[in-house]
């Protein structure tokens, strides 16, 4: 099984998860830019963490045989805050860069008026820099943030198949479904979507389109349950080419259209010995 997390926070993660993920099939992951866990006080903390996620972070996972790309974007929580609003100015250069396969994460956390300014500015700057988008879902009220997120992308005239609208569920997945965008689902212990959930909508909707991930991060979650998602797939009768389709080819296409995918040799054996960095030596 060969599987490309679409969704997750490595930076978040320890080389131990990189280690574990190679040996599941994980060969492949696109971290998004997102909230550190406390707020961020001036753009400098910003840059510093995006050349991290498209400098250190892409080191860090070759050394297990996983090739990584980012997405890059000043996020929905900290868009409120008005320390943050000049990280759009540094986003341009940042959105050239050869592993940026798409801007994200935008769109909303609390519905406000300044969520909707920002998430519309970083939908213009997808299209002007021919990038798709990835875009989070409000943890609260999701029907009414996922109504308003799909009329902004209507209003910002980017392609809805240049979108994925994320960390949906029962009650929303149709909605996006039927505006042409593309459906990703994250896969938690606790919260969100589980394996079996989502193999019920796999059943129901289909495999087109859709992105699973583990969108792991600093909370409790597994990056391994994109590999428990294909196991449970296949449990249910799916078949080898349907967890292909939704765990690898899918992912593909989607980012895929940045231009910027570089999936080379993702296929050799990770090799794990001689870094003296991972491995704690001198």
């Amino acid at each position: 099984m060969r599987i490309f997390d679409p969704h997750i926070h490595m930076t978040s993660r320890t080389t131990d998860d990189y280690e574990r993920m190679a040996a599941a099939g994980v060969r492949a992951v696109v971290e998004p830019a997102f909230w550190l866990g406390q707020p961020r006080t001036s753009v400098g903390s910003f840059t510093d963490y995006f050349d991290s996620l498209v400098g250190w972070e892409p080191f860090r996972a070759g050394q297990f045989g996983v090739r990584h790309h980012a997405t890059i974007a000043l996020n929905p929580k900290e868009a409120n805050d008005p320390r943050c609003r000049a990280v759009l100015d540094v986003l341009p250069r940042y959105l050239e860069k050869d592993g940026v396969v798409a801007v994200g994460e935008i769109g909303y956390d609390s519905m406000t008026p300044e969520e909707d300014e920002v998430f519309a500015a970083q939908l213009a700057l997808a299209v002007e820099h021919e990038l798709p988008a990835l875009v989070h879902t409000p943890h609260r009220d999701k029907a009414r943030g996922v109504e308003r997120t799909l009329a902004v992308v209507v209003e910002s005239g980017i392609g809805a198949g240049r979108v994925v609208v994320d960390h949906l569920n029962e009650v929303t997945v149709r909605a996006v479904r039927d505006s042409g965008c593309w459906l990703g689902f994250s896969i938690y212990p606790d919260t969100k979507m589980s394996p079996p959930r989502m193999v019920e909508l796999l059943k129901a909707y289909g495999t087109e389109r859709v992105l699973v991930n583990s969108a792991a991060d600093w909370g409790r979650s597994d990056p391994l349950l994109t590999r428990a998602t294909g196991e449970a797939m296949l449990a249910a009768g799916f078949t080898d080419d349907d967890v292909d389709l939704v765990l690898w080819r899918n992912p593909v296409e989607f980012y895929g259209q940045s231009g910027r995918l570089d999936l080379s040799d993702v296929d050799a054996e990770p090799t794990f010995a001689g870094n003296s960095i991972l491995r704690g030596g001198g």
